[in-house]
């Protein structure tokens, strides 16, 4: 009896013995390119990053160590140390090879083919008697190029001896050296230099050092790692880190190269700027940043009232504004010059940004102060816009109304370019005579800060606020992080998007908050045929945890996406009181394609139009042409495909709350291109309108709530084919759950969704075939 007990509590023992027991856990062995480095210095290896692509069941011991081959990691006792603690399931990745070529070097030395095989044999051995999962990794390469650009052998034998190994004892192989070599060879020469610590502006080193990583590198090269760990399947990979959309990993998310800055210190006020809100402080800033850009560093805006004309930035200066700086822009049309530029997708005249850089790399903006634009002195008002007394007060301070009395402007220039027919647009290559366009230069208004062709961007804390027009525009710019920057400007302010990401390349946008007249985060990439012509699409972006008050649109993607946009990451946005919450926007003529597009957890109020909008119609009328059916909706003729035939396809759209809202969920696609492959999944819409999907093709929606107060039909389908409703929950006492009209629909199913509540059921119209709605049982 006393045995029983002694076992039974044994087992009780083991059954609640701590989770951690069961965790399996990743040792890294290996040399200076995997091992931990001190953060307060720039050089990294890619095991301190190798962690966050994992979840919680996994924990990770980083044995590598800098200066140590196959040879001397086991004589100083550092494999004994691992040996001891391996447990069955554990892994085991083995990466050495740097060290071991160093024939100077007695107790690091081991030829290829003998000490080297030998030794990683051994290892690999060692570790499965222990019950671990060995796993060997050929050395990362060295940035080794020729004169011409071209590849140099950096390591000799040494990766052939560990595919070698790999083979012999049937171990996984992750081919480090093979997949780092193809990521710089994409990069080439100079787009390699960011990811060595020696390259970083400001680094303290007199030697160029081309095999240690910087915080950069190491992450890219830790993303490869699980790349392959996913691709092989291999046994750890179950506990790869997923993202909310379904099928994807947090290694696949962009990683952004973030600028570096010495720690030199240019004060304006050393430069002669004067913070009595009526200097004008130009040259002092132009002074200032010239000198910092020459060695890098910060050029610092202390508190006080700064006016100033246009600031120009350069490259390797953070123009950093302190607390309660407010920097001013004059509101002396004067003091701004006509450029060359660009203007909603197409080059232009304009006048210049209050704030900005061209061809520029490694530059930020950074602090908690201000930025105002002087949007009021450029742009123009509708009376609609105002009340009584606020349009009275307007037209008295100055400036001209319209003929009819609607639109007051702040000049008589800037009414003549309102006559005209976009004056501004220049047509490709062409150099602009700006004698032309003097008469009406105060219509012009410029982007507030405007950056062209710059890489490495870091834009931070500051507040940016009534602009002239669309307030931050980077262009066919790469590597971009914004973070925790509020922009603000009048709800009647036309053009005032917030933030209009246009052709560039990986990004952060993180912990906004926007308050607009126009859109607030927008995706562009180029207008119709000179968009196509650039070919840069808008891609590689994460933008979440940012809140979007008073906006047309929360996020937007178009309607100028003429080059495209892809791989874009949203998650865990607010929007309140803006006109349309998801807002994808295109129309005949743009073409580009605009696909795999991420959104999870975004949370809405108040929305004025649709909480979900595809819409291929963007700027057009609404087709008149009936299908003759009493109550069909319009029905759209089609149109030769061409390359101005627009493309949506491939959205993933997850976890989506509003609470008001017109209208639910628009899709309305072209009857001669589709929107494609939309996913929208764990929904609750509050509207007045459900679902309207017009030519579409694989629209999915699963665990969707639609609250309507319309409700014959709650879900108006027509000319569309594979639309799938699962488990949908609607109003009790609906008129009408579905209704699908159009010759062309087809395969429509309604699945797991009780159509008891409603009145009626589903409706076809008469052009639709039978057998088009399937309806299964619960």
């Amino acid at each position: 009896m006393k045995q029983l007990a002694i076992l039974f509590f044994a087992v009780l023992l083991w059954a609640f013995r701590p989770a951690d027991d069961k965790k399996p856990t990743i040792f890294l062995v290996g040399d200076s390119t995997m091992s931990d480095k001190p953060l307060d210095k720039a050089e990294r290896g890619w095991g301190m990053y190798f962690r966050q692509y994992f979840n919680a069941s996994v924990t990770l011991q980083n044995h590598a160590m800098n200066g140590r081959s196959t040879r001397n990691f086991r004589h100083e006792g550092r494999w004994a140390k691992v040996l001891e603690q391996l447990k069955p399931g554990d892994w085991v990745f083995i990466q050495f090879g740097h060290n071991d070529s160093k024939q100077e070097d007695t107790a690091r030395y081991a030829a290829p083919q003998t000490a080297y095989r030998q030794n990683l044999t051994r290892y690999v051995q060692e570790a499965r008697a222990k019950g671990a999962n060995p796993v060997l990794l050929t050395p990362v390469g060295r940035r080794y190029f020729d004169e011409a650009g071209k590849r140099k052998d950096d390591h000799g034998e040494y990766p052939g001896v560990v595919r070698e190994v790999a083979k012999a004892q049937k171990v996984p192989l992750i081919d480090a050296h093979e997949a780092t070599w193809a990521m710089y060879t994409q990069l080439g020469d100079a787009g390699t230099k960011p990811l060595f610590w020696s390259y970083q502006n400001g680094a303290n080193n007199t030697k160029l050092d081309n095999t240690h990583f910087s915080a950069y590198g190491a992450e890219r090269v830790a993303q490869l790692v699980a790349q392959e760990v996913k691709k092989q399947n291999l046994g750890i990979a179950t506990h790869l880190k997923p993202l909310a959309f379904a099928g994807k990993y947090a290694y696949e998310l962009p990683i952004v190269l973030q600028p570096t800055f010495r720690k030199d210190t240019f004060d304006i006020t050393k430069y002669g700027a004067v913070a009595d809100g009526q200097t004008l402080n130009t040259e002092a800033f132009r002074k200032a940043i010239d000198a910092c850009s020459q060695q890098g560093g910060v050029v610092l805006v202390p508190r006080g009232l700064w006016l100033t004309g246009p600031i120009q930035l350069k490259s390797n200066v953070n123009l950093h504004v302190a607390k309660g700086a407010l920097v001013q822009f004059s509101n002396r049309l004067s003091d701004f010059q006509l450029v060359k530029t660009n203007w909603e997708g197409e080059d232009a005249v304009r006048n210049q940004s209050p704030i900005s850089g061209f061809d520029l790399e490694n530059i930020a903006i950074t602090g908690p102060g201000t930025f105002d634009g002087a949007g009021d002195a450029w742009r123009m008002v509708k009376k609609e816009k105002l009340n009584a007394g606020q349009w009275q007060r307007l037209v008295k301070s100055g400036g001209v109304v319209d003929e009819k009395g609607t639109t007051w402007y702040p000049s008589a220039g800037s009414l003549k370019g309102s006559t005209l027919n976009k004056p501004w647009t220049l047509t490709a290559g062409q150099e602009p005579d700006f004698s032309k366009y003097a008469e009406f230069k105060d219509f012009l208004r410029p982007n507030m800060l405007s950056l062209q062709r710059c890489k490495q961007i870091l834009l931070e804390d500051f507040t940016i606020q009534n602009s002239p027009a669309w307030t931050i525009h980077p262009l066919l710019c790469d590597n971009i992080t914004l973070r925790n920057v509020t922009a603000r400007n009048p709800w009647y302010g036309q053009n005032t998007d917030a933030l209009d990401l246009e052709s560039c390349r990986n990004g952060l946008v993180e912990g906004c908050t926007f308050d607009v007249g126009d859109d607030g985060i927008c995706i562009k990439s180029g207008r119709d045929a000179e968009g196509r012509r650039r070919g840069v699409p808008t891609e590689n972006f994460i933008i979440r945890d940012t809140k979007v008050y008073h906006a047309h649109g929360g996020f937007v993607i178009g309607s100028e996406m003429s080059g495209g946009a892809r791989n874009l990451y949203v998650s865990n946005c607010t929007f309140m009181g803006t006109d349309v919450g998801l807002r994808f926007k295109t129309a005949r003529g743009r073409g580009g394609v605009v696909e795999n597009i991420f959104v999870d957890g975004v949370d809405m109020t108040d929305i004025a139009g649709e909480a979900i909008l595809f819409d291929m119609y963007y700027a057009a009328k609404d087709p008149v042409q009936v299908n003759g059916e009493a109550y069909g909706i319009p029905e759209i003729k089609a149109e030769p495909m061409n390359e101005g035939t627009p493309q949506f396809r491939n959205f993933r759209i997850t976890n989506v709350t509003c609470k008001g809202a017109n209208t639910g969920i628009l899709v309305r696609g072209l009857p001669e291109m589709a929107v494609q492959n939309i996913e929208i999944e764990n929904t609750v819409l509050e509207c007045n309108k459900g679902l309207v999907c017009q030519e579409a093709d694989g629209i999915r929606l699963k665990n969707v709530t639609l609250l309507s107060q319309e409700t014959k039909p709650v879900l108006e389908v027509q000319n569309s084919r594979n639309i799938s409703f699962d488990n949908l929950r609607y109003t009790p006492g609906a008129e009408l759950l579905l209704r699908v009209t159009g010759a062309r629909s087809k395969a429509v199913t309604l699945r797991n969704t009780d159509t008891k509540p409603a009145k009626k059921g589903v409706e076809m119209g008469e052009k639709v075939a039978k057998k088009t709605v399937t309806v299964s049982k619960l």
